[in-house]
């Protein structure tokens, strides 16, 4: 992990109830489509919620290339234990579900529930070809055509040594909360059947996961983010007596 701890930008909404904390995917940032949905949400229902930018990602400071995922961890404990008060129900998409994970498990007396969206725990395992990963050892930079924007998606040899010795999927996963999952059936990205061992592995018994038959990895049609807002609301309709 790098020494440096970078100035994050966020935006808070004031609100009842546990705040609901976005994390978003590898490389991207605050201002995507489920984030700003589930603001939107809890502005007109008055609730708390709160997105924010990864070190090196977005308005954060910082260089992308130096921080690892464990900086991003540590990142997502920096809003819970400084920005949010009380009760945390964490939403983590695609990377963000591992990092919600992790998360959870180091803050067990903050996080009240968990949503995933295509959450993609160890994926710097599963994620990457044998080749990719000798590339990687050897030559410290991997970058790989991006079907979400114009610029390659960049990895670097410490962010995927940093997954892979915080790797969470090899046994039970000690999550107490309830845990709601969706997960698209044509998702290049990540395959449906990893949520559903996800799922399994999980010591909590109040685990869902929706399957969307169609869905791709991003999920942010009009449809996606209207089950989105139901898995949230369902986490908060169990966990409003842990509000602060």
């Amino acid at each position: 992990m790098t020494d440096a701890r970078p100035r994050l930008a966020y935006h808070l909404t004031e609100g009842s109830g546990p705040t609901v904390l976005f994390l978003p995917g590898y490389a991207s940032d605050m201002g995507g489509a489920k984030a700003l949905a589930l603001e939107a949400w809890a502005r007109a229902s008055g609730r708390a919620f709160l997105r924010f930018d990864y070190g090196g990602c977005g308005r954060s400071e910082g260089a992308f290339e130096d921080r690892t995922l464990v900086d991003w961890r540590d990142d997502v404990l920096s809003m819970i234990d400084s920005v949010a008060t009380g009760p945390v129900v964490l939403v983590g998409s695609s990377m963000g579900g591992w990092l919600m994970l992790l998360a959870a498990v180091a803050r067990p007396d903050r996080v009240v529930g968990l949503v995933g969206v295509a959450p993609a725990p160890d994926f710097t395992d599963w994620g990457f070809s044998t080749d990719e990963k000798m590339y990687l050892l050897q030559h410290g930079r991997l970058e790989r055509p991006n079907p979400y924007g114009p610029a390659s998606t960049v990895y670097t040899r410490a962010f995927w040594s940093s997954g892979e010795a915080n790797r969470i999927m090899f046994g039970e996963i000690a999550v107490d909360m309830p845990v709601r999952f969706i997960q698209g059936q044509r998702d290049p990205d990540v395959p449906w059947s990893r949520t559903a061992q996800l799922a399994t592995m999980l010591r909590s018994n109040d685990v869902r996961c929706v399957l969307v038959k169609d869905g791709d990895h991003r999920l942010s049609r009009d449809a996606d983010l209207a089950l989105l807002v139901d898995a949230v609301e369902d986490i908060l309709s169990i966990t409003n007596g842990a509000a602060a």
